[in-house]
């Protein structure tokens, strides 16, 4: 039976590994009685970890769709990974998502985890509350907890709930919002409901007020009775607390232990009241800047969040019905292929297990299988429809790696299942570089890498090696030379001639010409690669024909495609051709063309060669404690510190680092930091390579060209 918008909850779990999140799941699914049971991570036995490879990790890799009927409404849940690698996946099921639950760790805090998290929720600008998980840790520390969380995303984080005992014995919540305390048996479930004592009765009565006061705050209607009354019945105040989350305004705060089965059943309870339903949220938004109304009765429009490609079944999609109803059988249009798709059958899921349903209404998330060409970020409508909707941004890649297959047979099944995994998991980059010669993926972390190894070579049955990828280098000149060459060859009949004069400088914008020639036509040309390439023709009187001159264009081109120094791609230079010679009979393009390259290599070579590397702005986000480590590893990597601040109770350092120096970084700084450091990079620009290291780099390459 299909559940109405208005009564439809859609969370996802977020939060730093080992928060507990999967755990919390499976105490949601067991407290609405989805599950007879709860499993449990150490055993394998969770409904939303169940891939072979999550269990050999013991880490969550994939998001997880699960759903629980809670009172009057269907919560439908997502699970998803704690790794910054997988990211992806959060992001992913944040597009879709309602409600953000923001789960902490009580005995370490606000990790560096949370605060990567936070960012993608203040992008999407999802309502968020927050659970401080592991409340039975014996390192558990509530109210260090909250005041760092109030630190860093704002006192709008605002306590519903505190325990009365924490650590070991706890098993107590004061609740502020329902006025009552619940105390639980030593088997957790439902609480008993007991009067809050007298030693905490006034710091519950005060915490109780300012919950009324955000309340009425965001509705002038409420803030009047708040005046005249001095108080917020249930409803208004259900209504107002609504009111402020949906602004982001409020962000209530809850405790629990998920392993001892205590708080979920309250926390499912205020999503059901006070959590927006998908047509509260703001309106979505669409790929021409428009809106469009979660509406029942709208216009039927499904949006693709998450592929998995499962064994013997193939595409699994998993939906979220942004307007109108779908029902099985349903003909819908994919404007990005231009082909219909017909939904066969519809599910809804709880981890691998799948049960159909006949209708879902605007709002609900789904399942469903085998559509032939339709995968993430895809909007499906009915033929006709213009709707699509605005695609999920995905990060960019901080890691790359050449990736080959020891047999040469297997390597186009490598391909296939890297395109495969790449339709399930976007954040992966396959990039056959011509510049190169080599296949590099690029990912998110070292992890997220071995794990893509790893399900090639069991889920596939291909082998898979991985090898330092080359650096994109870029070649240049840091002064002007002059050189000439002839090429003359006679082997019978026809011969090959042609003598030419060439100039090399390099190339600024808006440089002037040369006041020694005549010049009489240039070109400034952009290159495929970056940069420039200006080519001036100054022949005077005829001593080569212009006929020739895009014929020694293209020689110049075809060496600054394999520049000298190292065969990487050349820039900005300015090339003048002002003398030479030809033949009647024995000059034609080809002698000119071999001519014109080989000067231009000569010339290079006389010019002040510079090799240029490419470097990339690097934010690092790490504790305090291990900060001296990390600087000290960025010394040994060129880096060049460019600032450095503090976020929350973590400390932000920004550096330029060249990208050869950034191999393996991210499985480095995991190991410096135990996992509580985070980077980002990006393309900053081309920069001279040291003296030293350019010898050390066109000598590797002298010698390589030899061996060949």
């Amino acid at each position: 039976m299909s559940v109405d918008t208005k009564n439809i909850r859609n969370v996802v779990l977020l939060g730093h590994s080992g928060c507990g999140k999967t755990t919390f799941a499976e105490t949601m699914l067991f407290e609405g009685k989805e599950t007879t049971r709860r499993g449990t991570v150490e055993n394998q036995s969770t409904i939303s970890d169940f891939t072979d490879i999550e269990h050999e990790k013991g880490n969550s890799i994939f998001s997880s769709l699960m759903h629980v009927n809670w009172r009057k409404c269907k919560i439908n849940i997502i699970d998803t990974p704690g790794l910054d690698d997988f990211v992806g996946e959060v992001i992913g099921a944040l597009k879709v998502a309602d409600t953000a639950v923001m789960v902490l760790n009580g005995a370490t805090g606000v990790e560096v985890g949370t605060e990567i998290m936070w960012e993608y929720i203040q992008e999407y600008e999802t309502p968020t509350l927050f659970v401080v998980n592991q409340m039975d840790h014996d390192k558990c520390d509530y109210d260090r907890t909250l005041e760092q969380a109030q630190n860093r995303f704002g006192k709008k984080v605002f306590p519903i709930q505190y325990p009365l005992n924490q650590g070991g014995e706890f098993d107590t919540i004061v609740d502020i919002l329902r006025m009552t305390m619940y105390k639980f048996s030593p088997e957790g479930g439902k609480p008993e409901k007991v009067p809050i004592p007298d030693t905490e009765i006034q710091k519950a009565q005060e915490l109780h007020n300012q919950l009324v006061e955000i309340a009425a705050e965001n509705d002038e209607g409420l803030m009047e009775i708040f005046f005249d009354q001095g108080s917020l019945s249930e409803e208004e105040l259900a209504k107002g607390l609504t009111l402020a989350m949906a602004s982001g305004d409020f962000c209530p705060l809850f405790c629990a232990s998920a392993t001892k089965n205590m708080g979920s059943g309250r926390i499912m309870g205020f999503i059901n009241d006070i959590c927006p339903d998908p047509s509260t949220r703001q309106k979505i938004i669409l790929e021409n800047g428009d809106t469009l109304p979660c509406d029942a009765n709208g216009t039927p429009v499904l949006f693709i969040f998450k592929t998995y490609i499962e064994p013997r079944v193939g595409n699994v999609s998993y939906f979220k019905v942004y307007s109108g109803s779908i029902k099985g059988g349903d003909e819908l249009y994919n404007h990005d292929k231009s082909n219909s798709e017909r939904i066969s059958q519809i599910f809804v899921g709880n981890g691998k297990n799948r049960e159909p349903v006949d209708e879902l209404k605007a709002g609900d998330i789904g399942v469903t299988v085998k559509l032939k060409d339709t995968h993430t970020n895809t909007t499906l409508v009915p033929k006709g429809s213009d709707i699509k909707i605005k695609p999920i941004k995905f990060p960019t890649s901080r890691i790359r790696t050449a990736v080959s297959s020891p047999s040469k047979s297997d390597l186009e099944k490598l391909v296939k299942a890297l395109h495969m995994i790449h339709e399930e998991d976007p954040t992966l980059i396959i990039e056959q570089s011509q510049e190169l010669k080599q296949m590099i993926i690029h990912g998110q972390g070292q992890l997220h890498l071995d794990t893509v190894k790893h399900r090639i070579e069991t889920e596939h049955g291909v082998e898979m090696e991985f090898f330092r990828p080359k650096i994109p280098f870029r070649e240049t000149i840091t002064k002007a030379a002059n050189d000439s060459y002839r090429h003359k060859k006679q082997s019978g009949g026809s011969g090959q001639f042609a003598e030419v004069h060439m100039r090399i400088e390099p190339y600024f914008e808006n440089m002037p010409d040369p006041d020694d020639l005549n010049v009489r036509k240039k070109e400034v040309e952009d290159l495929p690669w970056g940069g420039k390439l200006a080519f001036y023709w100054c022949i005077v009187g005829g001593s080569i024909d212009a006929k020739f001159s895009n014929a020694i264009k293209k020689g110049v081109m075809t060496k600054m495609m394999e520049g000298p120094l190292t065969g990487s791609y050349c820039i900005d230079i300015r090339v003048c051709i002002y003398d030479g010679k030809m033949h009647p009979v024995d000059s034609n393009d080809m002698a000119f063309m071999l001519a014109s390259t080989a000067v231009f290599k000569t010339s290079f070579g006389h010019a002040g060669p510079q090799l240029m590397e490419p470097i990339y702005d690097l934010e690092i986000l790490c504790s305090g404690d291990v900060m001296g480590d990390v600087m000290g590893d960025l010394q040994t990597r060129r880096a060049i510190i460019q600032g450095m601040d503090s976020e929350g109770h973590y400390q932000k350092i920004m550096a330029k680092v060249p990208l050869m120096e950034l191999h393996k970084y991210s499985a480095t700084l995991r190991s410096i930091s135990q996992g509580r450091a985070k980077f980002k990079i990006e393309f900053a620009e081309y920069a001279s390579v040291p003296h030293d290291i350019q010898t050390r780099l066109v000598k590797e390459y002298q010698k390589e060209m030899a061996e060949v």
